[in-house]
């Protein structure tokens, strides 16, 4: 099983031999990156490349961990009980299975995708460590062990917005998506916008590593913005020309795809403002 580029992901070549290290060791990989360079899609593609079904764990600030494994409705039971429901015999009808077990129970392997871990507590990451290692786990309101049929390929998105506990990385075969050249962007939009003008990709594309390049710029566009940029400019028929004439300094065309915070666009107005006092 070999993880490369699909019609609609420009995977490099470190990203795929990272992919292929972590099926290859059975750990899983966990993908660090700033938002935006397609840490969430890798694992949709990789999925799509094996030929596998895919199981999404989105964590977000209240998550637990538990959550992943199952949680007990002790609250319905006892409503249930109360009411004369014959389903409170079976402690099962109250158990609500999550993403790892069905992932655990499924009758082939499958991509697991447990996006954004960061976002959780600090402890979440330390309560999965059992469980992603030995890939089984304990219902105790029903006695019974859930063992993973197939290790599924697990793939694990951070956005570095915490740090994470040195036990959790010493299980996991770790990438970080850098940035992508010019080269490597070209690529990537070529796949997203096929047939763009090479005159305007070419000017935007300058344009576009000119504002990541500023000194200042609190958040720096990614990929997936210049991609929407690129599609605004495309749809709007602007000239090269047009991109061209700004000047380094100037406010963007269409900067809301680009700029999402309003002193990256007021830093903007001061340095266009600075450029023509200096005319």
């Amino acid at each position: 099983m070999k993880f490369t580029s699909t019609e609609s992901y420009v995977a490099t070549e470190d990203l795929s031999l990272a992919v292929d290290a972590a099926v290859a060791l059975e750990r899983p990989l966990l993908v660090k990156g700033e938002p935006g360079t397609g840490k969430t899609e890798l694992a949709r593609q990789v999925a799509a490349s094996l030929g596998l079904p895919l199981i999404e764990w989105h964590i977000k600030s209240t998550t637990r961990a538990q959550q992943g494994l199952y949680e007990y409705d002790a609250v319905s039971r006892l409503r249930d009980s109360q009411l004369g429901d014959e389903r409170v015999h079976d402690i099962s009808n109250y158990i609500k299975k999550g993403k790892l077990w069905q992932a655990f129970e499924a009758e082939g392997r499958v991509v697991l995708l447990i996006d954004e871990v960061d976002k959780a507590d600090i402890e979440f990451p330390n309560d999965l460590l059992q469980e992603l290692d030995r890939m089984e786990f304990f219902v105790y309101e029903t006695g019974q062990t859930v063992r993973a049929r197939q290790r599924p390929v697990v793939i694990i998105t951070s956005n570095n917005e915490k740090e994470l506990p040195d036990a959790f990385l010493r299980r996991c075969f770790f990438h970080y998506i850098r940035f992508p050249d010019p080269e490597t962007l070209r690529r990537i939009v070529e796949v997203h916008h096929p047939g763009i003008k090479e005159a305007l990709l070419t000017a935007a594309l300058t344009r576009f590593y000119e504002i990541r390049e500023t000194p200042g710029v609190k958040k720096k566009p990614s990929t997936s913005e210049v991609l929407d940029w690129l599609k605004l400019l495309m749809a709007e028929d602007l000239d090269p020309a047009d991109l061209k004439a700004e000047g380094k300094s100037a406010l963007p065309r269409l900067h809301g795809a680009l700029l999402k915070n309003e002193q990256d666009v007021h830093l903007f107005e001061r340095l266009a403002f600075m450029a023509r006092g200096q005319r």
